[in-house]
């Protein structure tokens, strides 16, 4: 597996878009986080539709072509150097196709920030375009508004990206199976990824990758379903390494490691779980189509190279 294109850092003065492809977005939530995309010298510019609910139901943010209006009017415009995703939710899969993927692959790099059920939009940004991104905290939802921690790390992602090559272990993070591996990052939300198989968006494997995964509200059968689905249809194959972060409200912490244990330890490669990304009160950035070193002896998970020129 290549490494994909890297967009370039930011640097203050920099317009960077807001938009809202999944759920619907709590109006105060986005202006506190955009107060701190201001102090970090941007220049936040708010998709039209952000704010406008859905016409008929309301866990979407708003209707879908509006979504992907917003989307594609940010990606192409040019005075934008980032597109970062105001919450997840659900909702991005309906938008994928709405998209003009040509004027998307013509429009200038940019970065793109976003987890959960913008998965399914990284995995679409590495296939259509090349395109590294960066699996991050959402300007509006809780973990970027409540945690310094989560907030610092993505800054200096963006800003200064050498200075967060490798993960801190947490600790509850544990080895799985030990050793190195080398490869790729890809992945995301669990639940996503399965959903995503068979359409043309998704990858046809995580063949020669270091694979993320995390997941909410899922308990342990749930999560045994899913990745049942991807180790039947093969999209497992060839995997170089595995990475899990934080399964938020998915039951017993036990249950859920018997479960991962069970499921992904016959794969034979290192695995590293409780890693911290994903759906916890902090939310470290990881970039996604980079090549890294996961270390699952030392519990560590280090870039050969920063997420962002």
């Amino acid at each position: 597996m290549r490494p994909l294109t890297r967009p370039r850092r930011l640097r203050p003065g920099d317009r960077v878009g807001i938009v809202a492809p999944s759920g619907p977005v709590e109006r105060e939530n986005l202006a506190s986080g955009v107060d701190v995309l201001r102090d970090w010298g941007l220049e936040p510019v708010l998709g039209p539709h952000v704010l406008e609910p859905h016409p008929s139901m309301d866990h979407l943010a708003s209707a879908d072509e509006l979504r992907a209006r917003d989307f594609q009017e940010a990606w192409c415009d040019p005075s934008l150097s980032a597109v970062i995703a105001a919450r997840g939710g659900y909702g991005t899969q309906r938008v994928l196709d709405l998209l003009d993927w040509d004027a998307l692959r013509r429009a200038p790099v940019k970065v793109f920030v976003g987890y959960s059920d913008l998965t399914v939009m990284h995995e679409a940004l590495a296939q259509r375009l090349g395109l590294a991104t960066l699996h991050g905290p959402m300007v509006a939802t809780a973990s970027f508004l409540a945690d310094s921690a989560t907030r610092e790390h993505l800054r200096s992602t963006l800003f200064a990206p050498e200075s967060v090559l490798t993960s801190t272990p947490g600790k509850d993070t544990r080895t799985l199976v030990p050793g190195q591996a080398r490869g790729v990052t890809l992945g995301g939300n669990l639940s996503l990824l399965a959903a995503e198989r068979g359409t043309s968006h998704a990858r046809p494997s995580a063949a020669g990758g270091i694979v993320l995964l995390e997941d909410i509200a899922q308990q342990p059968y749930s999560l045994d379903r899913l990745l049942t689905q991807l180790l039947r249809s093969g999209w497992f194959e060839g995997v170089a390494g595995i990475a899990l972060g934080s399964f938020t409200d998915c039951g017993e912490r036990e249950d859920v490691r018997v479960v991962l244990r069970e499921r992904l330890a016959p794969l034979g490669v290192p695995i590293v779980e409780d890693m911290g990304f994903g759906h916890g009160t902090s939310t470290p950035t990881l970039p996604l189509g980079v090549p890294a070193v996961l270390d699952a002896d030392a519990r560590t998970l280090t870039y050969d190279e920063p997420g962002l020129t």
